[in-house]
């Protein structure tokens, strides 16, 4: 078709408004794409911000739950070696019986009702349960052979035994503190604490905190979550399996991989790690996505995670990307009113204050928390002096009670030892007396002699108040001592009892030309010889024909002194009852009962000990047991 030269060809409609439908189309887009740009900008700086705040959220949440967990099972440390201090532990550790097993038991009991933990007991060092806090309970540990555990290999080379693990008798799960008991510089037994961790589950579920505590091998031993619990945090080699199979601390447990969906490393200690909704018990949700942060707890190889959602963040995220898309919009398209953007402002300053006032929400439970943990750190400390000074205390009262024996056995011989000093005392009267007459007469050599034995009744009477002088002072538990020396003291102030002057005393204890040395302080061995050889000649008061025999016998280092006596000897029923306090078979008022258990105490400070043995022939004997003092080892004393 040809357009005539007077108009210009006609262009259709159609074809004008297409370029300009096609930009206007181009800028919508362009739009689009900058809104959606900005809101993506957006959701990933919120995103970011959020996971920052997160964490410095979850550092300080994680510092208080890991000052929880160390708190929780340090508190019991102190409780194993607490068995050390009792008695009648070491006792049953060194001669087992069933009348001192009672006593532990009964002990072990009570103790462990009052300190909350879940079982106490007692192993030889052979790994058997010798008492324990459940011997009432049909899963008794009695008789137990648990010397597989690696707490108890730890303790009886003198290592702390730390040991978290599932009980192989009641398939209960604890965390063990195990310690080395000792009897002078040896190893005689141990003694375990089992303490249950639970509460810190049961405080996490409680407050809605998601955590979990790792083992040295990976395990997770506590977690909010059930589902999680004995989980692997990372993959387990055949030979890993194999060993903790072999040494039954998880018991026949699986040990499943805990798997997450996803994960991303963020930093040092920090993770985002998606999991399945049936790991987390809501079978009704999806993927759940977590912040992960991870420390290593003090004292021990555990490590506490912390699990925080990030649901809220996201959902901020989002929410924060779609108002900088609007944002974006309202700059572009500049179609908001005034009173929309102020309810925009309105909208960001409230979700400021909000965020403002839950931080110092959190600032001030952070605070709170701080305060709770300072109290319970100066609760413990007070409670550590508390124990120091009840050591104290009982140290100063066997010291009392040591001296408190001595006075006894002086005021139950006072009335010999008057006996004794009165006569020389009389005879002073009259030798004095004499003298002065026989001056007057010029009877020199009679006076002389009289002098002369009033001289020697002096220095009588000087031997037997020194004696009892030497006898009544205080001592400590150090020192060495002669036995020679100890065993004439000893003598001399029993000279005067009753039957003694009866009695036919044979001693057989030389060491060689020199005499024998015994690490024990002079005045202590003493009182342990006085106590012996009164016991025996107090059980000989009946006897026709007495009989005291001292034998010495020399083991190397150390040297064992026997005191027998060939009395009726000691009956069957209270032969166990021999070294309790307060207990005797003296009639009336003769005896407190105190003599053997302090003398027993006394070599016990001594690292010694005091034994009884009742001999086919008759009578009883008593064997002291103490180290030698060696010719280097040897101190100057001060008498």
């Amino acid at each position: 078709m040809q357009c005539s030269t007077a108009s210009p060809c006609a262009v259709p409609p159609a074809l004008t408004v297409k370029p300009r439908l096609a930009r206007l189309l181009l800028l919508i887009l362009l739009l689009l794409l900058l809104v959606l740009g900005c809101g993506y900008a957006g959701y990933h700086l919120s995103e970011r911000s959020g996971i920052r705040d997160l964490a410095e959220g979850g550092e300080r949440q994680l510092e208080l739950n890991a000052r929880a967990v160390e708190s929780e099972i340090t508190k019991y440390t102190y409780l194993p070696s607490l068995l050390e201090l009792e008695y009648s532990v070491g006792r049953l550790l060194q001669t087992p019986t069933t009348y001192r097993r009672g006593l532990v038991n009964d002990y072990l009991e009570g103790l462990n009702q009052r300190s909350g933990s879940l079982a106490i007991y007692v192993l030889d060092r052979s790994g058997r349960v010798l008492a324990t806090s459940n011997w009432r309970t049909p899963s008794s540990y009695l008789g137990e052979d648990l010397s597989f555990r690696a707490y108890f290999q730890d303790a009886i080379e003198g290592k702390p035994g730390r040991f978290y693990g599932i009980g192989s008798t009641t398939g209960e799960p604890g965390y063990y503190l195990a310690h080395g008991l000792k009897s002078g510089e040896r190893i005689i037994g141990v003694a375990v604490v089992k303490v249950r961790l639970d509460s810190l589950e049961q405080r996490w579920q409680r407050a809605r905190l998601q955590a979990y505590v790792s083992d040295e091998n990976g395990i997770i031993i506590l977690s909010s979550n059930p589902s999680r619990r004995l989980k692997a945090v990372h993959p387990l080699g055949p030979n890993t399996r194999e060993r903790l199979a072999r040494s039954l601390q998880y018991h026949w447990w699986a040990l499943e991989e805990l798997q997450p969906l996803a994960r991303r490393t963020l930093g040092d200690g920090l993770e985002q790690v998606s999991f399945a909704a049936d790991q987390d018990g809501e079978a009704d949700a999806g993927p759940i996505t977590y912040l992960a942060q991870t420390r290593p707890l003090n004292d021990t190889p555990w490590h506490l995670t912390l699990l925080t959602p990030l649901q809220e963040q996201r959902r901020a995220a989002l929410s924060h990307a779609m108002l900088a898309a609007v944002a974006c919009a309202l700059l572009i398209f500049l179609g908001l009113a005034l009173n929309q953007r102020r309810k925009v402002i309105a909208t960001r300053l409230a979700a400021r204050e909000a965020l403002e006032q839950a931080n110092n929400e959190l600032e001030r439970k952070i605070a709170e928390r701080t305060a709770d943990l300072q109290a319970s750190n100066q609760r413990l400390q007070a409670e550590v002096r508390e124990r120091q000074q009840a050591e104290t205390t009982l140290r100063q009262a066997q010291d009392e009670l040591v001296q408190a024996g001595k006075l006894a056995v002086i005021g139950q011989m006072s009335t010999s030892i008057a006996h004794e000093l009165n006569q020389p005392l009389a005879a002073l009267r009259t030798l004095s007396g004499n003298t002065v007459r026989f001056l007057q007469r010029g009877a020199l050599d009679v006076a002389s002699s009289n002098l002369q034995t009033i001289g020697e009744l002096v220095d009588r009477m000087g031997k037997i108040t020194a004696s009892l002088r030497a006898f009544a002072r205080r001592s400590g538990d150090q020192g060495e001592a002669s036995l020679e020396q100890a065993v004439d003291a000893a003598l001399l102030l029993l000279q005067n009892h009753p039957g003694y002057a009866a009695v036919q005393l044979h001693r057989d204890y030389a060491h060689g030309p020199a005499d024998v040395r015994l690490a024990i302080e002079q005045t202590r061995l003493e009182q342990i010889l006085v106590n012996l050889i009164a016991n025996a000649l107090e059980a000989m008061s009946e006897q026709a024909e007495r009989q005291l025999w001292l034998t010495g016998h020399d083991d190397g280092e150390r040297y064992r002194l026997s005191v027998r006596d060939n009395g009726p000897g000691i009956a069957a029923d209270v032969r166990e009852h021999l070294f309790e306090p307060f207990f005797t078979t003296k009639p009336g008022e003769k005896g407190l009962g105190l003599g053997l258990t302090l003398s027993a105490s006394l070599a016990a400070a001594a690292a010694g000990s005091l034994t009884v043995q009742h001999p086919d022939s008759g009578g009883t004997a008593f064997e002291l047991n103490l180290a030698k003092v060696s010719a280097h080892q040897e101190t100057p004393r001060h008498d």
